[in-house]
């Protein structure tokens, strides 16, 4: 490629990245903002979610007619409501999540979803005439006799004939009522067993329409009559169905939380582009280009995939902001050594984008595979979060290697920016923030595993004495964010549900402390949880527009959770294992995966002491932690891979040793970078983020650690048990011959 061509794609980029981030805070004419072209999550935007499990015994085809036919019914229900993008997805086997952006009345939302809606006509003596599957339609209609309204019902021809053939039969006699109150003459109209209408006909009905009425003064109401008809427009769903999880977010809390964390956003990516000037210069320059266009590609790729966007999601992006500067960081360390080592800036550039090359593509593809199994096993939440992380990896390495590489080439080739101190080194050679000593590790890890192992019997006898703090969705429960409008006492909150027996925690939150949050170990179902609401009405004068969030998770929810924790952590480190196994060989492979299980047994360790509540973002914690773990580590391999083909008469311990301080600046500086972008997201946004944070930043600071006290160490250790590394096998072989 040209130079004149390499500047002009340069402009091009440059003009991309300011046009990208215009069009991304501003919009253009007719062409929105990102802000109000990205679909926001339900914990971003409000609306209610809930999770409903059929009840049957059903399998294999069956159960998926079911469920497809279940899927169907719900669909229908939810598009009566009036309200934009409801989503209707079938989850894992038996289970339904229906998702209402918007949705204000939870109370209604939720019942209407999980009616039956078994509409039954029957005769006084309970003998069965037709079901809502011979209904066609069903609408409002003014009730003239009794006042209010009615539900006008048109029949199919089949369900016309046998309605004609009961109300003859009612008008003969000889029916004798079973209910009390109702008419020997009267088709008793039921809704899930229960009497709506007994209307008594006065002749005949023939032609397939019908009036239910009330038969009291008033009639019914409209916003009775109208969800009645629509349920029935609906159709009767094939199976009863339980509600197992369910959530009500109020907006107020969402967009607050976005605000926040979208701040926290913008100071991160500032600290950045500040350490990677200070640090890195023409290079820092060269990242801090891409890192922008990073950021611009990743909200519009989201865009254009409809992707929503989360508040774990946000934390994901955030993360992937860090490990995109970890490329670069990778690959400038590389020129920069070559540099030290008196290779010319032109050349040092082109060998350190192709011998870090493969250790980028290697280390973010370990993470991918984290990220690949946390989709699949994750919940909503945690999908957003994985789905971001994807997303960002895959456009890192686009980043890092095309964007960086060709801002970088140009550099190189001007008079004025190829010169050494645009690239951190001195005059004398050596690099400005090179270390001043060389460590030694590899004779000094009994002490490393004396300390991991402190730490993790520590973990695991604070752990089995007083149990991990587990959230609601493990457990099962309830959690209600209540604002109470003022500060009040914990003792009124507490003697005013007291009579629901709930065995609750209240905490409380908020700047000024009148926020409280309800957990009880108890999943309660939605009316339970209106008539709490109802008793804090009556005696605090709120209303159910103070209900800020509302989460149940049944106690099968906790147990399918903490089994697919498992399952994730154990396909993520078999897949890594493979990797690594294929890419290195078997013995780097086992230490990695011996590294990770060490990082995520000190996490857990770090919750237990702590106690700090595990729960569904402590399982997308712990699966990052191991994919970034193991990228830090395969660093140091690599590192080390290379140093044992060319220092042939050196031995394994200097080696490692010799390695580890070649990647060690890298290491720290990559570890500073993540750890920079999620501070402030930590301190300015709320605890939905929160959660998702607090295990990256431990995960962070141990996987550094680990990937040059213990991994190394490691694979010392195996190595002195099986007789060396495989590629001083080869050569020795190769000398024998």
């Amino acid at each position: 490629m040209s130079s004149t061509t390499k500047k002009l794609l340069a402009i091009l980029v440059i003009i991309v990245v300011i046009f990208g981030w215009w069009l991304t805070a501003f919009g253009l004419g007719e062409l929105s903002p990102a802000t109000e072209k990205i679909k926001l999550g339900l914990d971003i935007k409000g609306g209610v979610y809930v999770v409903l499990e059929a009840e049957t015994d059903a399998v294999g085809d069956e159960l998926n007619k079911i469920m497809e036919q279940t899927q169907a019914v719900i669909e229908n229900r939810v598009n009566q409501m009036g309200l934009s993008e409801p989503v209707v997805t079938i989850e894992g086997r038996n289970r339904v999540r229906v998702e209402l952006p918007g949705a204000e009345d939870s109370d209604e939302a939720i019942s209407m979803i999980g009616k039956t809606a078994q509409l039954e006509f029957v005769l006084a003596d309970g003998t069965f005439v037709l079901d809502g599957s011979d209904m066609k339609s069903a609408g409002v209609t003014q009730d003239s006799k009794n006042g209010g309204y009615a539900i006008a019902l048109e029949m199919t021809r089949e369900g016309g004939q046998k309605f004609e053939d009961a109300t003859r039969k009612s008008l003969q006699g000889g029916v004798h009522s079973i209910y009390e109150g109702v008419s020997d003459r009267a088709i008793v109209i039921l809704l899930d067993k229960e009497i709506i209408s007994s209307p008594v006909p006065s002749e005949v009905i023939s032609g397939g329409n019908a009036i239910i009425t009330s038969g009291n003064i008033g009639g019914f109401s409209l916003d009775y009559a109208s969800n009645i008809a629509a349920l029935i427009r609906g159709g009767a769903l094939p199976v009863g169905l339980k509600e197992v999880t369910s959530s009500v977010q109020t907006a107020k809390i969402g967009i607050n939380a976005l605000e926040k964390s979208v701040y926290a956003g913008i100071i991160g990516l500032i600290l950045i582009i500040l350490i990677m000037f200070v640090f890195y210069r023409a290079m820092g320059l060269a990242a801090n280009i891409a890192l922008l266009l990073y950021v611009v590609m990743i909200l519009w790729i989201m865009i254009a995939m409809r992707a929503v966007l989360t508040l774990p999601g946000i934390a994901g992006i955030i993360l992937s902001v860090g490990m995109a500067v970890d490329a670069n960081v990778v690959i400038f360390s590389r020129i920069r050594e070559e540099i030290v080592n008196g290779k010319s800036i032109r050349v040092a550039t082109q060998l350190g984008f192709k011998r870090a090359l493969s250790t980028v593509i290697d280390s973010q593809l370990t993470t991918l595979i984290a990220a690949v199994v946390l989709y699949q096993v994750g919940t909503s939440s945690v999908k957003g979060f994985a789905m971001t992380l994807m997303i960002g990896i895959v456009v890192s390495v686009f980043a890092a290697v095309a964007v960086t590489q060709l801002f970088l080439k140009i550099l190189c080739e001007s008079k004025k920016f190829s010169k050494p101190w645009y690239y951190g080194v001195k005059k004398d050679g050596t690099s400005i923030f090179s270390m001043k000593r060389e460590f030694t590790f590899i004779n000094k890890r009994k002490i490393f595993y004396s300390v991991s192992a402190g730490i993790m019997i520590l973990g695991l006898l604070v752990g089995g004495i007083r149990g991990l703090n587990y959230g609601i969705d493990f457990t099962g429960g309830t959690m209600m964010h209540i604002d109470m409008g003022s500060k009040v006492s914990q003792s009124e909150v507490q003697k005013s549900v007291a009579k629901y027996d709930l065995d609750e925690e209240i905490v409380f939150a908020g700047d000024k402390q009148q926020e409280i949050i309800i957990r009880t170990t108890k999943a309660l179902e939605n009316k339970e949880r209106m008539e709490i609401v109802k008793s804090l009405s009556d005696t605090f004068g709120i209303s159910e527009d103070n209900v800020l969030s509302i989460e149940q998770f049944g106690p099968s929810v906790g147990k399918e959770l903490q089994k697919n924790a498992l399952l994730a952590i154990l396909i993520s480190a078999l897949g890594m294992l493979i990797y690594v196994s294929i890419r290195f060989e078997w013995k780097f492979g086992i230490s990695a995966l011996l590294g990770v299980i060490h990082d995520a047994i000190i996490v857990l360790a770090f919750y237990a002491i702590f106690n700090i509540t595990v729960n569904s973002p402590f399982i997308a914690g712990i699966l990052t932690v191991v994919g970034y773990s193991i990228n830090d580590t395969i660093v140091v391999f690599d590192r080390v891979r290379e140093n044992l083909r060319l220092l042939k008469n050196e031995g394994l311990q200097r080696i490692l040793d010799l390695s580890i301080n070649q990647t060690l600046q890298r290491s720290i500086m990559t570890s500073v970078t993540t750890l920079i972008v999620m501070v402030p997201l930590f301190i300015m946004s709320g605890p939905a983020i929160r959660e998702f944070v607090v295990p990256l930043m431990v995960g962070v600071t141990v996987g550094c650690i680990s990937s040059v006290a213990e991994c190394a160490p490691f694979y010392h250790d195996i190595n002195k048990l099986t007789g060396g590394p495989k590629y001083r096998a080869k050569k020795s072989r190769k000398r024998k011959r």
